[in-house]
């Protein structure tokens, strides 16, 4: 029997892909942090180092230039899909009566991902990683879990927002 199905449903995968589907945390898993938008942003800052810092000419300054383009623009948007998946799946309305300006804080993240993704701009860059820090300090204060900011040990330079201890 399985020779005859693995066959078949290979098929019709062919004939009729599946659609592609990706999660989190829809359930809720309860599994949440902002370190990965951190990282996303600290990322978007490297790239506009190394596109600030291109000396060299021709097409491989063209390559190269396109290659960290790309990578910022990927940072930005992964960026914005962190920081969703908290406002979205993690953040309650209580979380909203402690901090007013929850709202507008990630409203003005996601704004500045997206111009993130449209410029190669160092300040909008440093603003995103700002507001990733403010947003990872107002998440584990909802969890009573004191942070420290400190050095982010990259190439980048610049901080990230860690749980102290």
């Amino acid at each position: 029997m399985k020779r005859f199905v693995s066959p078949v449903l290979r098929l019709i995968d062919r004939v009729s892909p599946p659609d592609r589907v990706s999660a989190h945390c829809d359930i809720p898993c309860g599994i949440y942090d902002p370190h990965m938008a951190q990282i996303a942003a600290l990322t978007v800052v490297r790239m506009n180092q190394l596109i600030d810092g291109l000396q060299a000419e021709g097409v491989a300054r063209e390559n190269s230039f396109s290659r960290y383009v790309k990578t910022k623009e990927e940072h930005a948007e992964a960026c914005k899909k962190e920081l969703d998946i908290l406002w979205h799946d993690y953040f309650r309305p209580e979380h909203l009566e402690k901090y007013p300006d929850l709202h507008t804080t990630f409203w003005n993240a996601t704004k500045l991902a997206s111009r993130n993704k449209q410029n190669v701009d160092m300040q909008a860059a440093q603003d995103l990683l700002a507001a990733t820090q403010r947003i990872a300090e107002i998440f584990w204060d909802t969890k009573g879990v004191p942070t420290r900011k400190g050095s982010s040990n990259q190439t980048a330079g610049g901080e990230l927002v860690y749980v102290a201890g």
